[in-house]
C-alpha cells in the first residue's frame, strides 16, 4: 500500500534542493516543513514520481546511513556515482556530505526566516 499525503509535493521541492554530492536525513527535510514528520518524508521518498527529477537517494536515516528496505543497494549505488563517501560503519560522513539548507529563494518563497533557519539547522546531525 503507498501512502500519499497532501504535502508530499512541498516535500519533493525541498529534496530538489539537496545537490549532488550532498545527503540530508528525514529528519532535516522534516524540520524545515509544517507538520512533517521523517516518517512522511520516508513515505514520500518511497511513493517519488519518476522522470520529475527528484533526488531521493539523497534522502538518508538520521544514523547517516540507507535505511534496510528494497532499494537501498540502488541507492547506495547512486550516492556512490555522485561522490558520496560512506565509513566502514556504513554510514556517511556527514562533516563532508551534509546538506547545508536550501537556497535564499526556497526559504523565501516558504516564509522562513534566515535567522529561524540558522536556529533548525543547529539541530541537525553532523
Amino acid at each position: 500500500m503507498t501512502r500519499t499525503y497532501a504535502s508530499f509535493p512541498a516535500i519533493y521541492d525541498l529534496v530538489r534542493e539537496i545537490p549532488e554530492g550532498q545527503v540530508a536525513s528525514y529528519g532535516m527535510v522534516a524540520s524545515l516543513l509544517p507538520g512533517v514528520t521523517p516518517r512522511i518524508v520516508g513515505f514520500a521518498m518511497a511513493a517519488t514520481p519518476q522522470g520529475e527529477g527528484i533526488p531521493w537517494q539523497r534522502v538518508i536515516n538520521s544514523a547517516g546511513k540507507i535505511s534496510e528496505r528494497e532499494g537501498a543497494t540502488r541507492q547506495r549505488d547512486r550516492l556512490v556515482e555522485e561522490g558520496i563517501s560512506f565509513k566502514k560503519s556504513g554510514a556517511v560522513d556527514w562533516s563532508a556530505h551534509r546538506w547545508q539548507g536550501p537556497s535564499e529563494a526556497w526559504l523565501d518563497r516558504n516564509k522562513i526566516d534566515f535567522m529561524d533557519f540558522l536556529t533548525i539547522q543547529a539541530n541537525w546531525p553532523g
